[in-house]
């Protein structure tokens, strides 16, 4: 990447539309606009004020062919999204006219953008930080409103803040540390002592308090992953179906319908769940009917959720009785389906008897709601919903592990009374572990896989 060169994009998804968007951002956005750019009132763009919308005509220098009828908009740095001058052409949204447009810009001097190259441009020269640039696309990929406020939050800043709020603690106590490096015939007393201490426990609880919301702040990132586990036709895809009030698994009554696993979201109360309908789990000899029991059983225990379907119209079978043996209480919901139906069931004697049950009939939508309601009191048993402050990325999760880690040691010699030496390792690595969330200390490798993430224009 050269962060000198003049880039452009398409910015809106390939496909008819309204409008498709052009974007060209970089030192020599404008002059290139200006050579393929004829407004209606025959201004130049570099005579236009910056943040002016003009109307006119996208035309081909060297003919005068007039390409497409366009809205330009001109935006002078630094109060841009990059910070650099950035010209916005506003097409007819067909693939002919916005690949025309962007082929003309490139003709006269652009570079083709690479994906995420606009935010990372704007995280380069200072306008947000590593932290605000992948929310950005945490943003374009919300799964329900409340994913989006979370992610419009940390956009704004709102984690930011909070990690260096604790960055400025750990400064202030490394500056305490490495002054008795510096003058070490000054003893550290146990007055400062105690509050070094006192400051390390303060930022450890901060640490804490971010990697605890982050159990919550993966699943508004990434879904609930919630798998209907059971065997066959005891109403699995008829509860999927329900659930997403679509018909999009199939339904009949021949065992072994669903081979292949079927993912749906599912939006409750703010709370994504992804639901996967999976094969019925019994005895097959069949291999495709094999492979999908095996997935099934394999994913019954990496799902952050099972909801175990019984039939409550027949007696309790050998495979529901091993299925409840095999799941956990902790993320299991015993789903007993049917209710509309004469009740065989009796879990009296079962392995699940003293277990939280919920009765619905998938085929007449009963009892949809009390499953709702239960999804979200496991979801809320396991971890508080704490608002729109919380960590959603993997690679911020791990990078305050790490700094906690090192705190935790830092604690840990200060007890064993190590030297200001080692105490002062210790504040470097948790410092530079939440310098790498805010791209303080990210390496340039790191930054490549993050924005490799992003798409072109963006």
């Amino acid at each position: 990447m050269h962060p000198e060169d003049t880039i452009a994009a398409i910015s809106t998804p390939p496909g008819h539309s309204g409008i498709g968007i052009v974007r060209l951002t970089g030192p020599d956005a404008v002059t290139i606009a200006d050579k393929i750019f004829r407004s209606a009132g025959k201004k130049k763009i570099r005579h236009s004020r910056s943040h002016r919308i003009m109307y006119g005509h996208i035309t081909e220098p060297e003919t005068g062919e007039a390409v497409d009828e366009v809205l330009l908009t001109v935006m002078k740095a630094p109060n841009t999204y990059t910070r650099e001058d950035i010209v916005e052409i506003n097409c007819h949204g067909g693939a002919v006219p916005i690949r025309r447009v962007l082929e003309l810009l490139l003709k006269k001097g652009a570079r083709p953008a690479e994906p995420g190259e606009f935010t990372r441009r704007a995280f380069l020269n200072g306008r947000i930080d590593l932290a605000q640039a992948e929310a950005v696309l945490d943003v374009i990929n919300s799964l329900t409103a409340e994913s989006q406020k979370t992610a419009v939050q940390q956009l704004r800043g709102g984690l930011s803040k909070k990690l260096e709020a604790i960055q400025e603690n750990m400064i202030g106590l490394t500056v305490l540390v490495e002054a008795h490096i510096d003058f070490p015939e000054e003893d550290i007393g146990a007055l400062s002592l105690k509050e070094i201490k006192k400051r390390a426990e303060t930022i450890k609880r901060s640490l804490k308090k971010l990697i605890k919301s982050s159990r919550y702040g993966m699943i508004l990132r990434e879904g609930l992953r919630t798998a209907i586990i059971g065997r066959p036709n005891v109403g699995k895809s008829s509860l999927l179906n329900a659930l997403i009030e679509h018909d999009r698994a199939i339904v009949t009554e021949l065992p072994g319908t669903t081979r292949d696993m079927i993912e749906e979201y599912l939006n409750i109360q703010g709370l994504p769940v992804k639901i996967i309908d999976t094969a019925g789990i019994r005895e097959v000899g069949n291999i495709a009917e094999k492979e999908g029991v095996r997935r099934s059983l394999a994913l019954m225990e990496e799902a952050d959720l099972v909801l175990l379907l019984l039939d409550g119209s027949e007696a309790l079978h050998d495979t529901d009785r091993e299925l409840i043996t095999k799941s956990t209480s902790s993320n299991t919901i015993l789903v007993i389906n049917k209710s509309d139906l004469r009740q065989k069931l009796d879990l009296l004697k079962s392995p699940g008897a003293k277990r939280k049950t919920v009765r619905i009939s998938a085929k007449q939508k009963r009892g949809l709601e009390t499953l709702k309601d239960a999804i979200l009191e496991r979801v809320a048993g396991r971890q508080t919903r704490p608002g729109t402050d919380v960590v959603t990325n993997v690679r911020h999760v791990h990078a305050l592990e790490r700094s906690l880690e090192s705190i935790n040691a830092f604690l840990a010699g200060i007890d064993k009374k190590s030297s200001p030496e080692f105490l002062a390792v210790e504040l470097r690595d948790a410092l530079d572990a939440t310098g790498e969330i805010l791209g303080i200390t990210t390496s340039d490798d790191i930054l490549d896989r993050i924005f490799s993430s992003f798409c072109i224009g963006k």
